[in-house]
């Protein structure tokens, strides 16, 4: 198995969008030491697609962040993805693959990410499906923390034990969404500087940023759609000085706005992790 500073991140890094190919070409800002991407959106093409993706993994690190995996589902876990999203990041010298700690099929796709049950079997059930999966890509794996709207019906422990129980059960990473956190602390009454207080450094390494949007006081919605607000920075601030600087990542998912403006969002994560300079992210370079 690879250990954190054998994957070649460090610093700030931007969601790799088609969107933002023309401008990219142009110029990757310099904030920008890393990219991620989905590969599920890029797997089945060639072409120009394959040359655009290859001019980039060639002169920039990459992570995976997987979308359709469904690791909490009830669902036979989806084998033959893994072998092919092993292959695609052998392709590309990707060292990484994480995702969300939820599920998001049944029968069929689900079209969204749903909570597990916070329970004992739910922690065994996960974290066998965890296992296997780094089986498969023969890597340890990173997972989420997901936001959600509805707790699920039985639940038998908080979603920090739960959390903490799975990363521990399936000895993988733990994949830290910043925004994540803040948006389920008001959207289920809890302190987020508490709930990462208690998150396992040791296990932490790496770290979303994104917008959300504010439907009501006690209503966020994770939409990746929107500037990140003035608390989740602050949040950002106080993870580094709990847990390290680690390599984290800006996404934006729609409502895209010019290259340059994402770039000064990108430079505001550098900015933050600049006061930490003997944090872990130094240490994974």
């Amino acid at each position: 198995m690879k250990t954190p500073s054998s994957l070649g991140l460090h610093g700030a890094g931007l969601g790799f969008r088609r969107e933002l190919l023309d401008a990219l070409k142009v110029q990757v800002p310099k904030a920008v030491d890393f990219f991620e991407i989905a590969p599920e959106n890029w797997i089945d093409f060639g072409g120009a697609s394959a040359r655009d993706l290859r001019a980039f993994s060639e002169r920039y690190p990459f992570v995976c962040h997987g979308l359709s995996l469904s690791i909490g589902g009830p669902s036979p876990l989806d084998e033959m993805l893994l072998t092919r999203i092993k292959s695609f990041m052998k392709a590309h010298d990707i060292q990484l693959y994480s995702e969300h700690l939820s599920y998001c099929s049944d029968d069929g796709h689900l079209y969204d990410l749903l909570p597990i049950p916070f329970t004992e079997d739910a922690v065994k059930y996960v974290a066998a499906r965890i296992k296997r999966a780094q089986d498969i890509l023969e890597t340890r794996i990173a997972m989420e923390n997901a936001s959600f709207y509805v707790m699920a019906p039985i639940n038998e422990m908080s979603e920090i034990e739960f959390i903490r129980a799975v990363v521990e059960e399936a000895d993988c990473w733990l994949h830290l969404d910043v925004n994540n956190v803040y948006v389920n602390s008001v959207n289920h009454g809890y302190d987020p500087l508490e709930f990462i207080r208690q998150l396992p450094t040791e296990r932490i390494v790496y770290l979303h940023m994104a917008g959300h949007y504010h439907e009501a006081d006690d209503l966020l919605v994770d939409t990746h759609g929107a500037d990140v607000i003035d608390p989740v920075w602050q949040l950002l601030d106080q993870t580094y000085a709990l847990h390290g600087a680690c390599p984290t990542l800006l996404e934006r998912d729609f409502n895209i706005p010019p290259l340059d403006e994402l770039a000064r969002e990108v430079a505001h994560i550098a900015q933050i992790q600049a006061k930490y300079p003997h944090a872990r992210h130094a240490q994974r370079a």
